[in-house]
């Protein structure tokens, strides 16, 4: 994927000939755009965009962002892209909660959203598996990369490693502060087919009732991976790139 600035943002692109639609790729907590190097490389019918969030990598010269700033962020990439043709934005974790706040905001922009696995506790409370946020981001990434990833993965990486993702724990909190605090919008407002995924790890149970729950209050679709766990995009690739393929033609090329 090649790198583009646009407005301070670090994004990364991969073109293809004749492309269906674009999909845009909004990162979670910890993240970077350039994890979906994987997933991209398998979307042969489309162009894909990623770009690293304020506060994240490339674009920690803008500062840490709220969440506000990334629905607005994204929309710049979405409209910039939208010129070229239909836009599929694909957000994991909080990327997805960026993601229905872009479609809400700017529906007109949004052909198809699809969150996977994101945090919406003010429709599904899941308080006693979160631990209580500290004050020190750089100890806040430690036991977030931990819990989320492993312990083992964490001790893999370099110190220079380390001091990177450290470097991203004041945009870690605030992510995390933003997505456990009262609802940032109201999905009654959205109007674009939008789609909840997830995996069929230890945490399925949650997410099918989560899911279950848009479905029944705001016509959102639902989509389970079997054998996919919270990095999907790492890890279940190929599936992933055959759901999106799947959703786009199903919901947007269908008659």
């Amino acid at each position: 994927m090649a790198e583009t600035p646009l407005e301070g943002l670090a994004v990364l692109e991969r073109r293809v000939a004749h492309a269906r639609a674009s999909v845009v790729c909004v990162h979670g907590g910890l993240d970077r755009g350039g994890s979906f190097a994987r997933l991209a490389r398998r979307l042969d019918d489309f162009d894909v965009v990623a770009f690293d969030r304020r506060g994240y990598q490339g674009s920690r010269g803008l500062g840490v962002g709220t969440l506000d700033q990334h629905v607005s962020d994204l929309a710049s990439v979405v409209r910039a892209e939208v010129e070229r043709g239909p836009v599929i934005i694909f957000g994991h974790s909080v990327g997805g909660v960026i993601a229905l706040g872009a479609a809400i905001r700017e529906p007109h922009l949004v052909a198809l959203t699809i969150a996977y696995e994101s945090p919406l506790p003010w429709i599904l409370p899941r308080e006693h598996s979160r631990p209580t946020l500290g004050d020190d981001p750089r100890e806040e990434v430690e036991v977030f990369f931990k819990r989320m990833v492993s312990r083992s993965a964490w001790e893999r990486l370099s110190e220079a490693e380390k001091e990177s993702r450290r470097l991203d724990g004041p945009a870690l909190l605030a992510d995390l502060r933003a997505v456990r605090s009262t609802a940032p919008f109201d999905l009654s407002d959205l109007d674009v087919p939008s789609v909840y995924a997830h995996g069929d790890g230890v945490l399925a149970g949650y997410y099918r009732e989560l899911a279950a729950l848009l479905s029944a209050r705001f016509a959102m679709g639902s989509v389970e991976l079997a054998g996919a766990g919270h990095g999907a995009h790492l890890a279940n690739p190929d599936q992933l790139a055959h759901l999106l393929s799947r959703l786009w033609r199903d919901t947007c090329e269908s008659p």
